[in-house]
């Protein structure tokens, strides 16, 4: 007798072999589709960290250039106030109505005491 060694069929082989790749590649597509959406998750997440950095640059930017803005609006505004009063003061020496009024020769001064109304019709 003859010991038979029985191997197994050829489609058989295959299949076994195609189930083994299979599996394979359904690990090794696993795998790579976690490892990319974990690219892109870190890689939004970059993306996202980088544009709240530069709105809040932005924003740090603007509420410097407000707070340098009122200050040269006070700035300005103390200036327009020291220029009015120097130009009033030119416009009240320079009057020529004011040159031409008399110039007082006794000048009555009130008293603090006496008020104004007494003054007129006091004992005079």
């Amino acid at each position: 007798m003859m010991n038979t060694v029985s191997f197994p069929s050829l489609p058989q082989a295959l299949s076994a072999q195609r189930r083994h790749s299979l599996g394979r590649m359904m690990h090794s597509s696993t795998a790579l589709l976690l490892s990319a959406i974990g690219a892109l998750i870190i890689m939004l997440a970059l993306l996202i960290l980088f544009h709240h950095n530069l709105n809040a640059t932005k924003g740090y930017k603007l509420r410097t250039l407000e707070r340098a803005r009122s200050q040269l609006l006070l700035e300005q505004e103390v200036l327009s106030m020291q220029i009015a009063k120097s130009h009033s003061l030119d416009a009240l020496q320079n009057d020529p109505q004011i040159f031409t009024m008399q110039k007082p020769v006794k000048p009555k001064y009130v008293q603090a005491d006496v008020s104004i109304a007494e003054a007129a019709t006091g004992a005079n």
